[in-house]
């Protein structure tokens, strides 16, 4: 096999994001994202390296659509899908349950057990199929390796991964704690330990994922033992939309006295919860701005956002022993220095501080906002989830890629 191309997908409902990259040194060559697939208002985006961004508009009618006119985009770029370049197609797959622990090639049986998970991943698993499912058909002789968001996170100890249910009905139902964002943390907690010059097996991290969607992680030796999220991505920290963490009977409370229906409380406290449910904002931009103009329920959104975030640091901190670093990453991790500093305010008798010089400092790439003589370095480090599955799949088909940074 000589080729060192990857192409990366990641599949929506109406949504087809990519990432096409050269492994031999990550290089990215083209990225691009599909919108609004199956609407009369498609819109496709594509970026050559090094180039304009191309914009497409007009109806595309599936993901099959989709696919064609990205690999027609490429073709343009002299990057076709047809290049023997092309050693894989590698896809984001959120859940993979217990089976799948790591990287794996799609065959029937594959594809059978990611579509009997569809219960437990109802919004994502049968997005990522149907990516699949349009890449094999478009190019039915190459590797399509599913790469699952869970599989960073089956290192758990049954101590951490268990609920305290009756253990029959649990996994009669297959309820565990599975964790979400496993590509991510995968690949920041070794990006950390390689911008502390360590091997990721002598470091013990936390990794706080603060997006839309936001998760902890509690790292051992480039193992997770602990992460926020469950068994979908609705437990833990207060996220834009969801409540994370939540007393079970308030579900029945609602149930009962507010004679709410299960798919209602579904909605409430998926899609009408976290920030924009305390405060009707769920971007962490407009909330700091509307607590700089003195607006008092965007303060106590962001208070109750960091009280959480402050809880599982302590909890992971409690749970490893020992921290060698603390990093943020994802869009507010990465970009909102204020939650960074909130976050972490008052924990210098744990060793961990925050110099609000560096953490002001916005900049590319990962970074180091601790004094130099802090115990516990705290980092900012840009995660990349294409170049993770990209990686991960060419190790699985290329003979053995590039490490991950």
């Amino acid at each position: 096999m000589t080729g060192t191309r990857v192409l990366v997908l990641n599949s929506g409902s109406s949504s087809l994001k990519y990432q096409l990259l050269d492994m031999s040194d990550s290089a990215l060559l083209a990225q691009g994202l599909v919108e609004r697939i199956g609407e009369r208002t498609s819109r496709l985006r594509h970026t050559p390296a090094g180039g304009e961004t191309r914009a497409q508009d007009g109806p595309i009618a599936d993901h099959d659509a989709a696919l064609k006119a990205v690999a027609a985009e490429l073709d343009r770029d002299g990057l076709g899908l047809d290049s023997p370049e092309l050693v894989a197609i590698g896809h984001r797959v959120v859940h993979g349950g217990q089976r799948f622990t790591e990287p794996t090639v799609v065959d029937d049986s594959v594809l059978a057990e990611i579509e009997r998970l569809i219960p437990v991943a109802p919004l994502h698993n049968p997005a990522n199929l149907t990516g699949i499912r349009t890449a094999r058909a478009l190019r039915p002789d190459l590797p399509q390796v599913a790469v699952f968001d869970t599989a960073f996170h089956t290192t758990m100890p049954e101590s951490a991964a268990r609920y305290a249910l009756d253990v029959a009905t649990a996994d009669a139902h297959r309820v565990r704690r599975y964790g979400f964002h496993g590509t991510s943390h995968a690949y920041v907690s070794r990006a950390t330990a390689k911008l502390l010059g360590r091997a990721p097996k002598d470091v013990n991290v936390i990794v706080l994922h603060l997006g839309n969607g936001a998760s902890a992680s509690a790292v051992r030796g480039g193992r997770c033992v602990d992460t926020s999220m469950g068994l979908t991505p609705l437990e833990g920290l207060v996220m834009g939309t969801r409540s994370g963490d939540l007393d079970p009977a308030v579900i029945f409370h609602l149930m009962r006295v507010g004679e709410m229906s299960a798919d209602e409380i579904d909605t409430l406290l998926n899609k009408r919860s976290g920030l924009i449910g305390l405060c009707g904002d769920n971007d962490m931009r407009e909330i700091l701005r509307r607590i700089d103009e003195g607006d008092e329920q965007a303060r106590l959104a962001f208070d109750i956002y960091i009280h959480r975030l402050k809880k599982y640091i302590g909890a992971y901190y409690a749970v490893l022993g020992r921290v060698d670093a603390i990093a943020f990453t994802a869009g507010v991790g990465e970009n909102a220095a204020p939650v960074r500093e909130a976050a972490l305010a008052g924990l210098d008798e744990l060793g961990i501080r925050v110099d609000g010089g560096l953490n002001a400092v916005r900049a590319d790439g990962a970074r180091l906002i601790s004094p130099p003589a802090a115990r516990v370095a705290v980092a900012v480090v840009p995660t990349d989830e294409e170049l993770e599955i990209a990686t991960q799949t060419y190790a699985l088909v290329g003979k053995g890629g590039p490490e991950s940074t």
